[in-house]
């Protein structure tokens, strides 16, 4: 059976990594886009030999070989993932309406693009879908009886969006104060040990601090009631867990490696509804929620012991 070859154009972004970016390469090539928008960071000044791996993973251009319009932004100094990312996506949907975007340890199988052709055409002008993830972080775990479920966190490992979405993103997030953080955030995951771990994260970005550009989107999310699309299986394997990584350095996390699956055939789910459960899922394992609630209860069952014989005393 031939390889589905999209419609959609591809945004693809690489740094320092010609080993997992060729790999990522030759998926897209089975893909054939028709347009390819390639980003890559600059080395970093106190890295030895960064320039070279630079240099290797952006070859990765001399092998296309099909009919298509190559778009370049290559940066010659580094620029950090927060700027490197989130102009290169800017950069991308400043020419396209819509598109795919794929980072250099993202592995999509083939029908990854046809999950996403298909939900941008069908989601093109609906203003409550922000985007579409490719990850399936539920470990087997399905939820409703269609090919996706809806879901208040958005998934970046292989996804896709519109330039309608895309405009309200705020690096910086100066559109937000901390008053609407604090009315919002709440809302959106009804855990007060989820809301303290997002708040802190919000006030880091307020302050300049972090090296990350993906939780500024989930906060775009968060404010503007998006919804992320989510395949009941998983269609994208990071490979970048370890060594190398910018934020993935746990080679023995349960979300390395996990195996993708082809999807043949998608069914829509009924009612755009997101599944709250799933949510707290990826996101309580993410924050290790679970954990710190043991520890806050076990210090509380102390302070309460320790009150009780104080008051006996």
């Amino acid at each position: 059976m031939p390889a589905y070859q999209t419609t959609s154009p591809v945004l693809f972004l690489i740094f320092n990594r010609p080993d997992t970016t060729q790999k990522v390469f030759e998926q897209i090539c089975e893909a054939k886009p028709a347009r390819l928008y390639i980003a890559a960071d600059g080395p970093r000044r106190d890295r030895e030999g960064e320039d070279l791996l630079c240099r290797e993973a952006r070859k990765i251009i001399e092998n296309i070989n099909w009919p298509c319009e190559i778009k370049t932004l290559f940066r010659e100094q580094n620029m950090g993932a927060k700027d490197a990312v989130s102009d290169a996506i800017r950069w991308f949907f400043d020419s396209e309406e819509e598109g795919i975007i794929l980072e250099d340890d993202c592995l999509p199988n083939n029908s990854f693009f046809y999950f996403c052709d298909t939900l941008l055409e069908k989601y093109r002008y609906d203003a409550r879908i922000g985007s579409i993830g490719g990850c399936n972080l539920q470990h087997g775990r399905v939820w409703g009886d269609a090919s996706y479920y809806f879901s208040k966190q958005v998934h970046i490992w292989g996804w896709a969006s519109w330039r309608r979405v895309w405009k309200d993103y705020d690096k910086e997030l100066v559109n937000y104060n901390d008053k609407q953080a604090i009315e919002r955030i709440p809302s959106v995951f009804n855990d007060p040990f989820i809301t303290k771990e997002l708040l802190y994260i919000f006030h880091e970005i307020k302050e300049g601090k972090g090296n990350y550009w993906d939780y500024q989107f989930a906060f775009t999310s968060y404010f503007n009631s998006f919804l992320c699309i989510v395949p009941n299986i998983n269609l994208i394997t990071n490979i970048g867990f370890g060594e190398g990584a910018t934020h993935t350095f746990d080679i023995s996390s349960t979300d390395a490696n996990i195996p993708s699956f082809n999807i043949t055939e998608i069914t829509h789910p009924e009612y755009i509804m997101p599944e709250n459960e799933a949510d707290y899922i990826m996101v309580g394992s993410g924050f290790n929620i679970d954990d710190k609630k043991r520890k806050y209860k076990k210090l509380t069952r102390r302070l309460k012991r320790w009150l009780k014989i104080s008051k006996s005393i």
